[in-house]
């Protein structure tokens, strides 16, 4: 069985607000904070995530495993226009790039504003686990964000680390996620298939592969 280190969010804090991207990005730190007593409550907001079935997909994924555990979701506002006119003219930005920055600056913001009025004083993400994003980048998004509000921390564990990252597939195996092929934007979404047709492969289908399929 594995075993998760004990974790203790700053200033000790008991109650933390989750940020969520998707179901196999939060499984593993799901199971962390529940295995050291550390109550918290899932934030989906994510309004970079297109087309709109893509979106209902991730988040209702992550809502049902939620409710499994017995844990309070939050469904934010989609605001896909929003997210629009924070990202414009970063169409043609690589992964990793200003575009990226913005899109988790932006997502942040709206976890911080609901921390603040309810009561939490810590907010932390799942977006930094994927080996498919800039830990430091996310990292560094999520202290700028709360160092505009007084009493609010932004937690920068590396929850890949200590076998993190390889417990996340472990738990997406096992719950039999659905295995998103790209980050959640149309421009990612854009690139990858790009990619898939100089390699010969058929574009991205969505809804269809899962982890754990053959």
């Amino acid at each position: 069985m594995f075993k998760h280190p004990k974790l203790i969010p700053p200033n000790n804090e008991k109650q933390i607000l989750l940020h969520s991207c998707c179901a196999p990005c939060s499984g593993q730190i799901m199971e962390a904070l529940l295995n050291s007593n550390i109550k918290y409550t899932i934030f989906f907001y994510n309004p970079n995530i297109q087309p709109l079935k893509e979106y209902e997909i991730r988040k209702n994924e992550n809502k049902l495993f939620a409710e499994k555990l017995n844990i309070p979701f939050v469904d934010a506002d989609y605001e896909l226009d929003k997210w629009y006119n924070r990202t414009k003219s970063m169409e043609f930005e690589p992964e990793r790039g200003q575009r990226c920055t913005n899109c988790f600056e932006m997502r942040f913001e709206k976890t911080a504003l609901y921390a603040l009025k309810h009561s939490f004083k810590v907010f932390t993400s799942s977006m930094g686990i994927s080996r498919w994003k800039d830990i430091t980048q996310v990292n560094t998004a999520g202290k700028k964000i709360a160092q505009n509000y007084h009493d609010l921390s932004y937690w920068d564990y590396n929850w890949r680390k200590k076998g993190g990252s390889q417990r996340m597939l472990d738990i997406a195996k096992q719950e039999h996620f659905y295995q998103q092929e790209y980050c959640g934007c149309v421009y990612s979404l854009r690139e990858v298939n790009q990619r898939r047709k100089i390699q010969g492969r058929n574009f991205i289908q969505m809804g269809e592969k899962h982890y754990g399929d053959k």
